[in-house]
């Protein structure tokens, strides 16, 4: 059997990376697997509420902190014309951290870390879609265009049909540049050389330019398409592994 070239390697990488970003395109309706659309609007089906009231009740539960609930929504592109076979249903609990009396920090590494754990011990899935649970204070900006109260079952912020011009080409050599960096390490580390210092530039790097986008362009701008490609092309999971791996080998002694 021909071994693949390196070009063709490229080739299909591209091509995957161009099927990803087609998905960013905007739909003509909400899915239809999490939505109906009555008297001109979109409201969430009774099922799939009940199902998400249920998983929150149990997160919850598992947090083990006495907290008031001010309201579970749904965001991200499944809340929004641009959701795909890559969506998440991204359920917030939102919270005031400060009436919990608990400091804000640690707290919040509380929670990050509770999520991670709860993340790892199940794999739920709605109509396909993977649950991701994140706890939100209430005084932390809605980001996405669109945002369903679960809790009440109304829109908070209604999202609008809107066809967004993108430009593949940025997002794909953005992309490219990242997954090389993050291909190099992995690299370097199969020649043994240090790279825990790299992996944190790399990370943080990647975070920054999200975040500049958000904060400046939204949900559309060209710094969060290019994460969202690095993530569903499995560059940040690639990324993530990495920094387990390097922290695990740090952390062990070996039989020699």
């Amino acid at each position: 059997m021909n071994k693949k070239s390196l070009v063709d390697e490229l080739s299909e990488d591209r091509g995957y990376d161009e099927k990803i970003i087609k998905t960013f395109y905007a739909k003509d309706t909400l899915s239809t697997d999490i939505f109906d659309h009555i008297n001109n609007t979109y409201i969430m089906k009774p099922v799939i509420r009940k199902k998400l009231l249920e998983i929150s009740d149990n997160f919850i539960e598992f947090l083990g902190v006495d907290f008031f609930i001010h309201d579970i929504v749904l965001t991200g592109s499944l809340a929004n014309y641009n959701w795909s076979e890559f969506s998440d249903i991204d359920l917030h609990i939102i919270i005031d951290y400060e009436e919990t009396g608990h400091n804000i920090n640690l707290l919040k590494e509380f929670f990050n870390a509770k999520k991670g754990v709860w993340n790892a011990l199940h794999d739920i899935k709605i109509k396909k879609y993977e649950v991701e649970l994140y706890v939100q204070d209430v005084t932390e900006e809605h980001i996405s265009s669109g945002v369903y109260s679960i809790l009440n079952d109304v829109w908070i912020i209604k999202p609008q049909k809107e066809k967004k011009k993108i430009d593949d080409r940025i997002i794909i050599e953005k992309g490219e540049e990242y997954a090389k960096q993050i291909d190099d390490l992995i690299e370097k580390k199969k020649q043994n050389i240090d790279i825990s210092s790299d992996i944190d530039e790399i990370k943080n790097k990647i975070k920054r330019f999200r975040q500049a986008g958000l904060h400046d362009g939204g949900e559309y701008s060209y710094e969060n398409l290019t994460f969202k490609l690095l993530r569903r092309n499995g560059y940040i999971k690639k990324l993530i592994d990495l920094k387990k791996e390097i922290t695990d080998i740090k952390l062990s002694v070996d039989e020699s």
